[in-house]
């Protein structure tokens, strides 16, 4: 059986982040800046703080994700079995 993405919020979304390293840098209206520093290099992700995240944009937030963290420990947050 394939793997369904979680119906999730923006605010659960960035708590599980903050777990991974992420602090929040800034918030501009719904759309809050989570950052983290490794090294030289700065990693960012937006995330929509609405109360339900839609299927698309948990998608692409997954993908920009995956450059930063490994599946392993990412797929975990976004899906369910």
């Amino acid at each position: 059986m394939p793997l369904k993405l979680k119906v999730t919020s923006g605010e659960e979304l960035v708590s599980s982040l903050k777990r991974l390293g992420f602090t929040v840098a800034s918030q501009k209206g719904s759309h809050i800046k989570l950052k983290r520093r490794l090294g030289s290099s700065t990693q960012v992700l937006v995330i929509p703080n609405h109360k339900t995240l839609d299927r698309g944009t948990l998608l692409s937030i997954y993908r920009k994700a995956l450059s930063y963290i490994p599946e392993d420990s990412l797929k975990p947050l976004f899906y369910t079995e």
